[in-house]
């Protein structure tokens, strides 16, 4: 069947072709994972639902005609269905106008692999009186625009640097006499403050994206660095890029005696183990349980070890019970509790702690100012085109001073 081939449609739900759409656009084993996977997901299915009328406006009933009860298929699908779609999106629903776009190119791009698969006679989507109602994109990113500056990381590191150096002295000066209990109670105490100060010395000076530093579960290419990607010595890391390959990311001084103290705490006991495990004691206890069983542990057994410990962390690095990464979005999380807690002051139109992406971006401020558009290009891992376009406004207040400095030469001249 060639493009633009229609193939008997009438029976055909929109719903009926999300499935093939997203494994062809996933990513890892069977197209089953990938943030775009996701994402295309979440808004195929508000199309779904608007087509059918159960997130419409007003009286609005889907684009079925009012006398017949089934499902929307492809036969109702014409330009002015997707003109609809772009005027609903487009209302008063608080959507930023970038963001309107975002969502429509997700549909937009299903109706185009519609045409490919023959679903579909032509592109409507992309037809101009369809996308006549959206707004203009107004070039931003949505929430890609903060960027911590000298003082918030300077606040933010030094905080966690505190607090992980109270939570190790208080741990390790403990007497000899300690409960083990207590003993291991302040030694957990201490590995979350050491981890929590060495994720925020890595957000907030390699400039790495925290895809591809922790655990993304829609993709499971991406399971989280581990003390087998570090080089301390070298001052090296090697993280899975977003162009889909392993490539080394630079560890500066500042991050290199955070990870090292940190490494020496949680001992772990083989190199696979995740430099940034997840603490949570739903996972751990679950892992703990499931392994123990599988090596031929009683039920009884494990819940007599697990009584032993304070937390299943320490039991399962005693049994190499290896825990998996924290997720992108539990470091969103662990910054919003930190930024909490250190009264970091905050003004951003969207985010109110100081999120992950604002670390790599305000470290790319720095390099240009620095260093310039070629050398921030490398140390972030983007094409200077790319860097020039995210940070002109810092060649914009360059030239600006140029023409300050320029009149002030020519006033002074004319005096």
């Amino acid at each position: 069947m060639t493009p633009g081939t229609p193939r008997n449609r009438s029976d055909k739900t929109l719903a009926g072709s999300f499935e093939r759409y997203l494994q062809d656009k996933g990513k890892g084993r069977g197209g089953g994972g990938g943030n775009y996977r996701r994402n295309a997901a979440r808004e195929l299915d508000r199309f779904a639902a608007w087509a059918a009328g159960d997130r419409g406006a007003g009286d609005w009933t889907g684009i079925v005609p009012d006398d017949v009860d089934r499902e929307p298929t492809f036969d109702d699908l014409d330009e002015r269905v997707f003109r609809e779609y772009a005027r609903h999106l487009a209302g008063d629903r608080g959507l930023k106008q970038n963001t309107v776009q975002t969502y429509y190119r997700y549909i937009s791009a299903w109706c185009g692999w519609c045409v490919n698969e023959g679903y579909l006679e032509a592109h409507y989507a992309q037809r101009a009186s369809a996308m006549a109602p959206l707004p203009e994109d107004d070039g931003r990113k949505p929430g890609d625009q903060q960027a911590w500056t000298s003082e918030q990381r300077h606040a933010l590191t030094r905080y966690v640097d505190e607090r992980a150096r109270d939570a190790v002295e208080a741990y390790t000066t403990l007497p000899e006499d300690t409960d083990p209990l207590d003993k291991q109670r302040a030694r957990y105490a201490a590995l979350k403050a050491a981890r929590d100060r060495a994720l925020v010395f890595v957000i907030a000076y390699t400039a790495v994206r925290v895809g591809e530093l922790l655990r993304d579960p829609n993709d499971p290419r991406r399971r989280g660095v581990r003390w087998e990607d570090l080089s301390l010595d070298d001052g090296s890391m090697d993280v899975y890029r977003k162009k889909q390959q392993w490539d080394a990311a630079s560890l500066p001084d500042p991050v290199i005696t955070p990870l090292g103290s940190y490494r020496k705490l949680m001992d772990p006991p083989t190199e696979r183990w995740p430099v940034f495990p997840t603490l949570d004691q739903r996972t751990l206890a679950g892992l703990v349980r499931e392994e123990l069983a599988e090596r031929g542990e009683h039920p009884d057994v494990i819940e007599e070890r697990r009584e032993e410990y304070a937390r299943d962390l320490l039991l399962a690095l005693d049994e190499d019970i290896r825990p998996p990464s924290i997720t992108t979005d539990g470091a969103r999380s662990i910054l919003q509790r930190l930024s909490a807690a250190a009264e970091i002051d905050i003004d951003h139109p969207k985010h109110d702690y100081l999120a992950p992406h604002g670390g790599r971006r305000g470290m790319g401020e720095v390099l240009v100012r620095a260093f310039g558009y070629t050398v921030a290009a490398r140390y972030l891992d983007n094409s200077e085109e790319m860097v020039r376009e995210r940070y002109s406004h810092i060649e914009a207040g360059e030239l600006g001073d140029v023409a300050t400095e320029a009149l002030n030469e020519v006033d002074s001249l004319n005096l």
